[in-house]
């Protein structure tokens, strides 16, 4: 004798497969996301909709994962004073240098909340100078400078989570120690 399924799981396959937990996204949606990110020519594109991000990224060749450089025109509507503000003053820097978190974890600006920063908007560095601290872990990670210039802007607020390629500050490469 043969079993006969509820008629509410008849109903439910007859309607069609569920999409598989990993099938989140179309792939003709997918596929056009690449087409769009490849002609823009950009290097980083987040897309959220519903509750799925979708990050696409481009790392140059040779270049380093924690730097990336902006060769985009600055308007004076791209000064910001907020962390998302600073996102578009990145985007808006000519010459500038993003420096980005090589990991996940928490940003410091200082070794204790008893020492001063180790850098603040307009200090100038110098190649192997820290920058900050990334907390991940439990073990503090020290962010440096990878070339000598000014720090522009700082892109996030003291103690604040920070995800892998998030940027942390915007470095003048071409700025001397004077000013």
């Amino acid at each position: 004798m043969k079993r006969r399924a509820p008629k509410a799981i008849s109903k439910a396959k007859a309607a069609g497969p569920k999409p598989a937990p990993d099938a989140l996204i179309d792939p003709k949606v997918l596929h056009e996301l690449v087409e769009l990110f490849q002609a823009a020519g950009v290097s980083d594109l987040e897309v959220e909709r519903n509750g799925l991000r979708v990050r696409l990224r481009r790392e140059e060749p040779g270049s380093s994962a924690s730097v990336r450089e902006v060769t985009v025109p600055v308007s004076d509507t791209a000064r910001a004073s907020s962390p998302s503000e600073g996102l578009a003053a990145a985007q808006a820097g000519e010459g500038l240098v993003t420096v980005t978190s090589p990991i996940v974890g928490v940003f410091y600006r200082s070794a204790s909340p008893e020492n001063d920063p180790y850098v603040e908007e307009g200090s100038y560095v110098k190649k192997g100078q820290v920058l900050c601290i990334v907390e991940a872990m439990k073990l503090m990670n020290e962010i440096e400078s990878e070339m000598d210039g000014r720090v522009i802007k700082l892109l996030v607020e003291n103690a604040k989570p920070v995800e892998y390629g998030e940027p942390l500050f915007l470095i003048d490469p071409m700025a001397g120690p004077e000013g």
